[in-house]
C-alpha cells in the first residue's frame, strides 16, 4: 500500500525523535523508500524545523541536536475532530488532576488550526453531543495524589465522611471518574486493605519523605484481584435482559456479569456497604428476578418500606 508523503514524514518525525543518530539506510529499510527519495525527505524534515546535521566521512550519519522539541506533526481533519471531541468531555468536570482551564486550553488548540478547520469544528460540538456524569463536587488535591501516585509514595490524608474526619495512610495507584464523583484507590499502610476514597472528601493531604513500600505496577497488579476479607459477603442477582444494558453503564469493581441460562450480577460487598448495594439493585426495579442471600433481600425491602413511608408523610 502507497503511504502519502505527509503521513510518511509525520511517522518519520516519531520515529527519529527517540533517536541520537540514524543514516539512510535506516530511512529506506523502514519506509521502503530509494535513496533520493530519503534524501528529499530529509530535507523535508529540516524545513519543518527538526534539527538534523550531518557528519561527513566513510560511514557518513545524521545526526539531531539535543535538547530539541518535537517538530509540529500535522493532524488529518478526523484527527483533529476526535482531538477537539476528548477535550470536550473535560468541560463534565468541576476538578482535574491538571493545571488548566479547559476553556484556555481550547483557544490554544485553536490558534494552531485555520479558519475553516475552526469553523469545522466548531460545527461539530454543535451537532455532535455525548452524555456524561456531571462532576459538581470540587476535588481539591487531584494533582497531589497524581504527583504521589507517580513519585510512588505515601501519603497522609484527612477524610470527611459522616460528618466525622479521620486520618489515613495510603499509598495510592490509581484515580478514575464515574457517577459524577472522582475516586482515589490505594494501599491503607496501616491495616494493608485496598480502600477507595472519594476525592472531594480528602480535606488535607501530606506526602510522606520515606520510602514507599510498593512499585506502581505491583499494587496495580495486586488490585487486580480484588481485596476480600472474610467478613465480605457475596451476593448473587438474578436480572432480565433488559437490565444487562444499565450494568454495563454502571457497576463497581466487586460486580461481574455472568449470562448463561439466565444473566447473573455476582460480586460481595463489605460490613457498612449494605446499603449502598441495596441502593445499587432497587435501581433495576421490576427487572430484578431474585436474590441471594436473604439477608441482602431483607435489606432491600427495609429500604423500599422506609422510601415508602418517606413519601407517605409527605
Amino acid at each position: 500500500m502507497t503511504v502519502k508523503k505527509s503521513e510518511r514524514l509525520n511517522d518519520m518525525i516519531r520515529y527519529l525523535n527517540g533517536r541520537e543518530f540514524f543514516n539512510l539506510r535506516d530511512l529506506m529499510d523502514k519506509y521502503h523508500i530509494s535513496k533520493s527519495t530519503a534524501l528529499r525527505d530529509i530535507s523535508s524534515l529540516e524545513e519543518l524545523g527538526m534539527p538534523i546535521f550531518s557528519e561527513q566521512g566513510r560511514h557518513g550519519r545524521y545526526g539531531l541536536l539535543k535538547n530539541r522539541l518535537l517538530s509540529p506533526i500535522i493532524f488529518t481533519m478526523d484527527e483533529v475532530y476526535a482531538l477537539y471531541f476528548a477535550m470536550l468531555t473535560l468541560e463534565a468536570y468541576q476538578s482535574t488532576p491538571f493545571h488548566l482551564s479547559v476553556h484556555q486550553l481550547q483557544e490554544k488548540f485553536e490558534n494552531c488550526l485555520s479558519k475553516e478547520q475552526i469553523k469545522q469544528i466548531r460545527n461539530m460540538k454543535k451537532v455532535l453531543q455525548f452524555e456524561m456524569y456531571p462532576h459538581h463536587h470540587v476535588s481539591r488535591f487531584l494533582d497531589q495524589i497524581l504527583k504521589s501516585i507517580l513519585h510512588e509514595s505515601s501519603c497522609t490524608i484527612q477524610y470527611a465522611k459522616n460528618n466525622h474526619e479521620k486520618r489515613y495512610h495510603v499509598q495510592f495507584f490509581k484515580i478514575s471518574a464515574k457517577f459524577g464523583q472522582w475516586y482515589a484507590a490505594g494501599i491503607e499502610l496501616t491495616t494493608n486493605e485496598h480502600r477507595v476514597f472519594r476525592c472531594d472528601r480528602i480535606t488535607g493531604i501530606e506526602e510522606m519523605d520515606m520510602d514507599s513500600r510498593f512499585s506502581i505496577d505491583e499494587l496495580i497488579s495486586r488490585s487486580l484481584g480484588i481485596y476480600r476479607s472474610e467478613d465480605d459477603m457475596d451476593f448473587e442477582v438474578e436480572i432480565s435482559e433488559h437490565a444487562k444494558d444499565i450494568f454495563y453503564k454502571e457497576h463497581y469493581p466487586s460486580m461481574k456479569l455472568e449470562s448463561g441460562e439466565g444473566n447473573v450480577i455476582k460480586g460481595f460487598y463489605q460490613p457498612g456497604e449494605e446499603d449502598f448495594i441495596a441502593d445499587y439493585f432497587m435501581k433495576l426495579g421490576h427487572h430484578v428476578i431474585s436474590v441471594k442471600p436473604d439477608s441482602l433481600k431483607q435489606i432491600i425491602q427495609d429500604r423500599i418500606g422506609n422510601l415508602l413511608n418517606h413519601y407517605q408523610k409527605i
